[in-house]
């Protein structure tokens, strides 16, 4: 399918390569699913509610969230709340792949970031920069880490075991250290240094002081602004 604007298009290859390219960090991916599959059983969740957690909800932060607050009755009010808390980000995330999305009609935009995560957007964007205009490259990212998010969530309810603490093997850094990565080498503005800082210093102060997941709204809306607020000119004349 071509699209006219900005020469966007999506075909079955672009997919195709976007999976690929997203296979190392899926193998990561099944194990944090693992993770998540016996931290469900531990929970007294059965199967089947952890398996559409994970087919239709597709967000380790939350779902893990979720996990802390699963009693009964479910705190149904709570639950939202720190799920939009957790996942305030992916308004920024997704404005800043509109330029890229914005031939596509709504439905299909909708569609396309149906399955958005950090690390996804971040190798997509990435590529985008460097000229890329495939959007096979973000679908193909996200089912690659769909399905293995899945199949992790899968064994891990099979077996009962496995890895129940991911941080002593340093898997709960992996995707910080991939994400890093992509846009470090996506060879970003100097510029941007400031909202990065602006966005760390804020988090860390948010994690410190104010109650659970809320650090990461705090971040990304500190980011978002201070970026808003830079002149514009500091854009046009900074060097890479």
């Amino acid at each position: 399918m071509i699209l006219k604007d900005n020469h966007a298009h999506l075909d079955l290859s672009g997919t195709w390569r976007g999976i690929r390219m997203m296979l190392p960090l899926a193998a990561f991916t099944v194990a944090f699913g693992l993770a998540f599959g016996v931290a469900a059983v531990h929970r007294g969740l059965a199967d089947w509610e952890a398996m559409l957690m994970s087919l239709f909800v597709f967000a380790a932060p939350s779902q893990f969230a979720a996990l802390e607050l699963w009693r009964s009755p479910l705190p149904l009010l709570a639950l939202a709340a720190i799920t939009l808390a957790i996942h305030t980000r992916h308004m920024l995330m997704s404005a800043a792949l509109y330029p890229w999305l914005k031939p596509l009609p709504r439905r299909q935009q909708f569609a396309m970031v149906i399955l958005l995560t950090d690390s996804s957007w971040a190798m997509a964007l990435g590529e985008y920069h460097r000229g890329e205009r495939n959007l096979g490259i973000l679908l193909g990212g996200g089912i690659a880490l769909w399905s293995a998010w899945v199949v992790g969530t899968a064994i891990g309810l099979a077996f009962g075991g496995g890895i129940t603490e991911p941080e002593r093997f340093g898997l709960d850094v992996i995707m910080l250290c991939f994400l890093l990565m992509i846009v470090v080498g996506g060879n970003p503005r100097a510029v941007m240094a400031l909202p990065w800082l602006a966005a760390a210093v804020s988090a860390l102060m948010a994690y410190w002081w104010l109650p659970p997941y809320l650090h990461v709204m705090v971040g990304a809306l500190t980011g978002g602004m201070v970026a808003v607020l830079l002149p514009g000119r500091w854009f046009g004349t900074s060097a890479s």
